[in-house]
């Protein structure tokens, strides 16, 4: 699922060679649902393969920040429906996310790249936090037992 979303809207960001997308939605909703270890998953792997399709050369860093974000996410979200507990781990994803895209996209193409990397990478962790983790918290207060 993350694979696909991430895939179904691709926005190209020409300085750091990237793409926005909407994959981080998934990221969220899932981690948040299904706890740290399919999070971890989803988010890793899943946005690891829309990579190596599109943007063969961010794959193993995105394996390693998009898991990351996953299993924080789910770790804050699992076994509670605490809108606050699971807001905060949306956030501190979405922050690792951000700083995690931003270290890698300086290093490897300087100051403006690493710009250009964050002011979409905001874009994308927002979305995620309002979307992924609203949808998340909604679903997992009305069948939460059912999912972990």
């Amino acid at each position: 699922a993350v694979t696909v979303t991430t895939m179904l809207v691709r926005i190209p960001i020409p300085a750091s060679q990237g793409y926005l997308n909407f994959g981080d939605i998934m990221i969220m909703l899932v981690a948040v649902l299904f706890g740290p270890l399919v999070g971890g998953f989803a988010g890793g792997v899943g946005s690891a393969l829309a990579d190596v399709i599109g943007y063969p050369s961010w794959a193993l860093f995105t394996l390693v920040i998009k898991g990351t974000e996953g299993v924080i996410v789910g770790w804050f979200s699992k076994g509670t429906t605490n809108y606050g507990r699971i807001l905060l781990g949306t956030v501190l994803g979405g922050i690792v996310m951000v700083l995690g895209y931003v270290s890698v996209a300086y290093v490897l193409y300087g100051p403006g790249g690493a710009v250009a990397e964050f002011y979409n990478d905001i874009v994308q962790a927002v979305s995620g936090i309002i979307i992924g983790g609203g949808l998340g918290y909604i679903l997992k207060k009305r069948i939460g037992p059912i999912l972990e």
